[in-house]
């Protein structure tokens, strides 16, 4: 028994639609939000003060880690400063900024093969990555 015309024309557009929806590109989606500055800086914060601080490295002896995750500026950090003097200025500034976070890191512990092993620990924690 043949579809009646109205019931055909139906079939023929839904199905035209399904295919058509299938094929549509999807746009961007919304960045993941774990990889938001502050989960970001987060994750960097919860590694380096058990890699670089509580492990006893030599390159970060004469500091301790001064989070300051909380920012208003929406530029989570971490700071790392002098251990017997912790109002100086930093020797380690490393920060985030947006949504995928942008990170940076300066100051005179960024020089040497210190400065290389920090951005590297850095970009590898930020990434999702875990441990030393």
């Amino acid at each position: 028994m043949p579809f009646p015309p109205a019931m055909r024309m139906f079939v023929i557009f839904a199905v035209a639609a399904a295919v058509l929806s299938s094929c549509q590109s999807r746009g961007p989606s919304a960045p993941a939000a774990e990889r938001a500055a502050l989960p970001t800086m987060e994750r960097v914060a919860m590694n380096a003060n058990a890699c670089w601080f509580k492990s006893g490295d030599a390159a970060f002896k004469p500091y301790r880690l001064a989070p300051e995750l909380n920012s208003f500026s929406g530029r989570p950090r971490i700071l790392a400063v002098p251990r017997n003097s912790p109002e100086s200025r930093p020797a380690l500034v490393v920060q985030a900024e947006g949504s995928p976070a942008r990170l940076d890191a300066f100051g005179p512990l960024m020089s040497g093969d210190t400065g290389e092993r920090i951005r590297s620990d850095v970009l590898r924690w930020a990434a999702g990555g875990r441990g030393c």
